[in-house]
């Protein structure tokens, strides 16, 4: 293995990457297409100008699935300034991650997108993970001490408690209101027997 592809989410800070032996056009499309089964395809795809996204079969893919394909400018890594960033926090995660051992990169990068799917990242506010699956990422030593399940059950259960409770509130506040405004409504009338009323019927 000789490549890694990847493709960052520009919302969430996702990032999906693979290991590759080649970079053509036919893995290149297999790719894309696995992601679009697990998330649904975007609206449009940015990428540079490699032959393996300028070609006839990835032109077909994105016709497919209705993507707008776009492409950077020239010798300006601005313009795809995500995928920029994601790859550098990926490399030196990576780095890191095999140390002295460079052979078995490949096999480690499951856990670096893990790493970096489950960092805070400050424009989003939270996790790419959080945002992406709408929980927090339970990570090894929270299942083993099994804290974190602890503390969010009984969180959840208080907040569960807590909306019970203001739901009531508002049931009864909404009630009161709509007696007082049918008791304004109301107009008391004495009738004579008798004597009819005209002006009463319509």
């Amino acid at each position: 293995n000789r490549y890694i592809l990847a493709a960052v989410d520009y919302l969430s800070k996702w990032v999906e990457a693979k290991v590759l032996p080649t970079n053509d056009a036919r893995v290149v499309c297999k790719f894309l297409k696995s992601l679009f089964a697990k998330f649904g395809a975007p609206r449009a795809i940015i990428s540079d100008r490699g032959t393996y996204f300028c070609n006839d079969q990835f032109a077909k893919v994105m016709l497919k699935y209705k993507v707008t394909h776009r492409l950077s400018t020239a010798y300006h890594p601005q313009t795809s300034g995500q995928a920029e960033v994601s790859n550098r926090s990926l490399k030196r995660i990576l780095e890191r991650t095999i140390g002295e051992n460079r052979a078995s990169w490949s096999d480690k990068l499951d856990d670096v997108l893990w790493a970096f799917c489950t960092a805070y990242k400050t424009p989003i506010g939270c996790t790419p993970y959080k945002l992406v699956y709408g929980k927090a990422c339970h990570l090894p030593i929270e299942l083993e001490h099994k804290a974190y399940w602890t503390l969010k059950q009984a969180n959840f259960d208080l907040a569960v408690t807590s909306d019970h409770r203001k739901d009531y509130s508002n049931c009864e506040v909404f009630r009161a209101l709509s007696f007082v405004l049918y008791s304004q409504a109301l107009h008391i009338l004495s009738f004579i027997l008798g004597i009819q009323y005209p002006n009463l019927i319509d």
